[in-house]
């Protein structure tokens, strides 16, 4: 009897895992526009959903499995995480304001691939840079290290664009010449 609700806990812990990871896929998928795949994985989601919840609601007087579905949440939370950091999906911009003003750091940049705009701009302590960087989120961190080796000390802000219109950039990295 005691192994048959530790199995039952396991179960719904796993279930539950794989279904909230489904949900932030989903979620994440219905955000950037994926329509056709957020509405696949939905189904999925919700076939999940039903098998672990039913399993739950059968065996209420069981308070393990209702630990289990509750703990199986938050790993799934975590997992789902993890899989949408993975899935890197769209774009991010990056402003950087560097400490001293260097023409170098964008031509750098430019060179390896990154789409950069700048300009000279003013700070408290005197004459700065601003550079906007777009760039894939599959190589954000990637953009983090290398302004960071190029200006240690480089302020830098990033946030996802909603919509990108024109421009020459993009049409570069659609064909895969951002080098990595």
């Amino acid at each position: 009897m005691l192994q048959n609700s530790v199995v039952m806990a396991i179960i719904i812990l796993v279930i539950n895992i794989v279904y909230v990871s489904f949900f932030t896929t989903r979620m994440i998928l219905t955000l950037k526009g994926y329509r056709y795949a957020a509405a696949f994985v939905s189904i999925v989601e919700v076939m999940i959903y039903i098998v672990g919840l039913g399993l739950v609601l059968d065996n209420l007087n069981q308070i393990q499995n209702i630990i289990a579905y509750a703990v199986g949440y938050g790993i799934g939370v975590i997992v789902g995480m993890k899989i949408e950091e993975k899935m890197a999906l769209g774009y991010i911009t990056v402003n950087v304001i560097t400490k001293e003003y260097d023409k170098d750091l964008p031509k750098a940049l430019r060179s390896r691939g990154y789409g950069v705009t700048n300009w000279a701009t003013h700070g408290l302590e005197g004459e700065r840079m601003a550079l906007q960087i777009l760039t894939p989120r599959k190589y954000e961190l990637k953009l983090y290290q290398v302004i960071k080796e190029l200006d240690p000390k480089a302020f830098i802000i990033a946030y996802e664009p909603k919509t990108i219109h024109g421009g020459f950039w993009v049409k570069s990295v659609k064909k895969g010449k951002l080098s990595q």
